[in-house]
């Protein structure tokens, strides 16, 4: 086993070998929760958590840390422009809602879109506001290692001093001349306007509450500081890789990078890097209306399909978004669902079994495709592949080579995820009637099959679907399956 995977700071595909032999630490940015998940945030997600599995897969124990920022400057504007209702006042009074409240609603809403679409838990997942003595103690580091200065204007701020960080530009190859100033704070209060902010003091427009005492006085952490206190807190001083979308490269991960390193830690030993998503070819802009969110995708297609498509190109390329995107992903899940589906009846009908109790590996070619680099395009091939040839089995009466092919199968859909997607759970007796009520009306429409009865199967059948079952007949008998939209 040799895992690859392209390290963005080395600007090349490097050999895996974990820190601590055995194990393997993970951290990627989480969402900043100023409103709804979109089809980026979710993106990323997906392909860390690909990553994660097959880390997993290949005998690993991974700890992974997806970090919650609840509080920057984002929020705080969104607060003051959303607004709560309180109808026990007469006559009915608007409140403006807590940046807090804000944060932790829309915190829920990621949580339900990475749960619908398979991307599993984190090890860990902290809130930024949970860390802020991690964060002060990490500026006072910096402060003493002559790499942070607090501000020449006492305005409380407390600034990265860029200029004393010889390696500071390194991760996206920049020279610091040619990088624009820093737009986190006034630069008044700056030795050069590129230097960033690691704590922003409190400002008089700022809530009373999104402030916290400190040495250099009230106030707030800046972005890139949050998470360079929470990976360590987490994972220690040095770990294996640090993850996040393409965007966060500059200036978010280089600020990270330099202000971790200054401050003495080894930090991450790969840099990975998951591409945007675009809308036929330009990129997504709510501006120019070309945008599609994942709830909107989940209107439009199973969790299922979404999860597919998400995922399903390369992580570091381009994922283009077209109206017949979801379509296709349909059509591709379907194949894998219609032999799945086909390879149950026919299996369990010819000895009562279907697959062992313990699962296979996957197929040979699979695992080459995914330890280089995570090439999911070429592992979903092999999936196609294994499916074709299921098929084809089952066709021949070769039962199995069929089972063999159906743990495979089974097997790819765990590893990528696909098949940990999946809508919210019903009600469990609903579920259960809702299948006594179909199986009988099958038995009824089989039984008029069996006396010719054409017009009563024919009625039996219109009544399903008019109810959204679908109802597919097969030499091996009839099966259902609530209607796809």
């Amino acid at each position: 086993m040799t895992l690859r995977f392209y390290d963005t700071a080395s600007a090349e595909v490097r050999d895996f070998v974990p820190l601590e032999a055995g194990k393997a630490s993970v951290y990627y940015c989480g969402a900043t929760v100023q409103g709804m998940p979109h089809v980026g945030h979710v993106r990323s997600a997906i392909a860390f958590d690909q990553l994660t599995r097959w880390l997993e897969y290949r005998g690993l124990r991974v700890t992974v840390v997806r970090n919650v920022t609840d509080i920057d400057d984002k929020i705080l504007a969104k607060s003051a422009q959303s607004f709560t209702e309180d109808w026990s006042e007469e006559p009915t009074a608007k409140y403006a809602e807590e940046w807090w409240a804000l944060a932790y609603r829309y915190e829920q809403e990621f949580e339900k879109a990475y749960e619908v679409l398979g991307v599993q838990r984190p090890t860990y997942e902290p809130r930024a506001t949970g860390h802020i003595p991690e964060m002060h103690a990490l500026v006072q580091r910096l402060i003493d290692r002559g790499h942070a200065y607090p501000a020449l204007d006492d305005s409380g701020d407390v600034y990265f001093d860029v200029r004393s960080w010889s390696k500071y530009g390194s991760l996206t190859r920049q020279n610091i001349d040619d990088m624009q100033a820093a737009p986190d704070a006034d630069p008044r209060g700056k030795k050069d306007p590129r230097d960033f902010a690691l704590w922003k003091g409190h400002k008089d427009a700022d809530p009373e509450t999104a402030s916290w005492a400190s040495p250099w006085g009230a106030g707030r952490p800046g972005w890139h500081l949050e998470c360079s206190a929470m990976v360590t807190k987490y994972l220690g001083d040095r770990f294996d890789i640090h993850g996040g979308g393409l965007d966060l490269r500059f200036p978010h991960h280089e600020n990270e990078m330099a202000q971790s390193q200054a401050a003495g830690d080894g930090f991450a030993n790969f840099w990975m890097h998951n591409g945007m998503v675009t809308y036929e070819g330009e990129k997504m802009s709510k501006s120019v209306g070309n945008t599609i969110s994942p709830a909107e995708m989940l209107d439009l297609a199973s969790p299922q399909v979404v999860r597919y498509y998400l995922g399903q190109a390369h992580y570091r390329s381009v994922l283009d978004y077209r109206p017949t995107s979801l379509q296709e992903a349909a059509a591709a899940v379907e194949r894998i669902d219609g032999f799945i589906s086909r390879a149950a009846r026919m299996l369990a009908s010819a000895d009562g079994t279907l697959l062992s109790a313990s699962h296979g590996r996957v197929p040979e070619a699979f695992e080459a495709a995914m330890d280089d680099d995570l090439n999911v395009p070429q592992a979903l091939a092999v999936l196609h592949d294994t499916v074709r040839a299921g098929n084809a089995a089952l066709t021949a009466g070769e039962l199995d080579a069929a089972r063999q092919a159906l743990v495979s199968v089974t097997d790819m859909l765990r590893v990528l995820g696909i098949s940990d997607a999946a809508a919210p759970a019903q009600d469990g007796h609903a579920n259960e009637a809702l299948k006594v009520l179909v199986e009988a009306q099958l038995e009824a429409r089989a039984q008029a099959r069996a006396n010719k009865d054409w017009a009563a199967s024919d009625a039996i059948r219109d009544t399903l679907a008019a109810a959204g079952i679908v109802v597919e007949d097969s030499a091996d008998g009839a099966s259902w399956s609530l209607k796809r939209d």
